[in-house]
């Protein structure tokens, strides 16, 4: 294999100014109400019956791949701002195999994206991608279960099986990465300004209490804000019922009635934090990193002592892709640890190869000034490599059973909000 680090550095790498994170997407698209309605609503369709073997799922693999072939050609469709817009890793990807790549940042939201390709999959048409990453989450069950996934052949995996963090193949909400394999992750924990907290908060009870009344940020996803409550009542929101729905929705309305928060944000709330508009607020991990790397800002992340929420972002093949062979090599090109670190350099979320740590610490001792500063920042961040203990006590959002428990929950947490 050619090393990556041995192109050029700037061809590599854009670390020197301000970009914008993944979730940014939403603030800068909006929420797409079509895709939110038919999220609310659920999808009428045929579900499909999973594999409830090995030998099943097997039997399912070799039904899909056989005779399927290389064709020399990737359409990939992911979120914005997760890749370096030079494409370095897509260009070496090229050099390798010979396999080309049409790379479009074309899902804003996983909602409006599962609307828009929903009723092609119906139909068995292709979505005009061979690839594509959605969150964990709703409508990433809802790919399963209706059967809109190819099921991944992992003997085409090595790179993924030889270097993914052992937790990074035991995700519940696809256990066996049946149907996918991580891109990255986030972390959603207590982010804080040092100039006017003096004591770090360990616990979520920092965010009820009365010294910082209106100088609290809260998230107005429910799901973000439901599993803050549910943290707090010492609840895990993977395991909870409708019973811990109701008693975390009463500690949030508390916490609203009581003046203690400034506003219910959907992304904007990093501004505010490093200004002192607020004081602390829930975060994602990577706005956090992002900011002080990009603007020398001091913002201080936390995962409290209950636990925090991670998230990840998932590859997979939709069932009608024209090229799954060239996407699943793609795929397992992006487990090379020298091209995980290309990633986890530009886009500083948690990546799912902890074998780039070494590589961007080797960067970073090539690297001069700002660059080797910002290199040595990434490799050393827990933001990007979580401890073992962080992973201990990350929790993922609730698997809803059905559109109904999903209904019910969404209507419990988004009266806090909006009312």
């Amino acid at each position: 294999m050619n090393d990556p680090r041995n192109q050029d550095p700037a061809f590599l790498r854009g670390m020197t100014q301000r970009r914008l994170g993944r979730r940014d997407a939403f603030r800068l698209a909006g929420l797409s109400a079509a895709g939110l309605a038919l999220a609310a609503c659920g999808v009428q369709g045929k579900r499909v019956t999973k594999p409830t073997s090995s030998a099943q799922a097997q039997s399912a693999v070799q039904q899909y791949w056989s005779g399927k072939a290389k064709n020399g050609h990737v359409d990939f469709a992911n979120w914005p701002y997760y890749m370096d817009p030079k494409h370095p890793q897509l260009k070496q990807f090229t050099q390798q195999t010979g396999i080309t790549v049409t790379y479009d940042e074309a899902i804003q939201e996983n909602a409006s994206w599962f609307a828009k390709i929903q009723p092609l999959l119906a139909a068995g048409q292709s979505i005009n991608y061979d690839l594509m990453v959605v969150t964990n989450g709703i409508q990433f069950t809802e790919l399963v279960e209706l059967g809109y996934l190819a099921p991944l052949d992992h003997s085409k995996l090595p790179n993924f099986a030889a270097n993914a963090g052992p937790r990074y193949k035991n995700e519940a909400y696809d256990p066996g990465n049946v149907y996918s394999i991580p891109w990255t992750s986030g972390m959603t924990g207590i982010a804080y300004n040092p100039k006017y907290i003096d004591t770090p908060p360990t616990s979520y009870a920092a965010l009820w209490d009365p010294k910082y009344k209106g100088k609290v940020g809260m998230m107005a996803d429910s799901q973000e804000i439901g599993n803050f409550g549910m943290f707090l009542l010492g609840v895990d929101p993977e395991k909870s019922t409708p019973a811990d729905w109701e008693k975390a929705a009463a500690k949030l309305k508390e916490q609203r009635d009581a003046g203690i928060v400034r506003k219910y944000y959907d992304q904007g709330y990093v501004d505010p934090l490093g200004k002192g508009d607020i004081w602390l607020c829930q975060a994602w991990s990577g706005d956090i990193f992002q900011k002080n790397i990009s603007e020398g800002t001091d913002l201080k992340f936390v995962i409290p002592e209950e636990g925090a929420t991670i998230w990840t972002d998932n590859m997979m093949i939709p069932k009608t892709a024209a090229n799954p062979v060239d996407a699943i090599m793609l795929m397992d090109f992006f487990y090379d640890p020298q091209i995980a670190a290309g990633l986890a350099e530009y886009i500083n979320y948690v990546t799912p190869v902890p074998a780039a740590q070494a590589i961007i610490k080797a960067d970073a001792a090539k690297a001069k000034g700002d660059e080797q500063k910002t290199l040595e920042e990434v490799a050393d961040s827990p933001l990007v490599f979580p401890s073992e203990a962080d992973y201990a006590k990350l929790r993922t959002y609730r698997t809803f059973k059905n559109t109904d428990e999903q209904k019910q929950y969404e209507n419990i947490f988004q009266a806090i909000t909006t009312s």
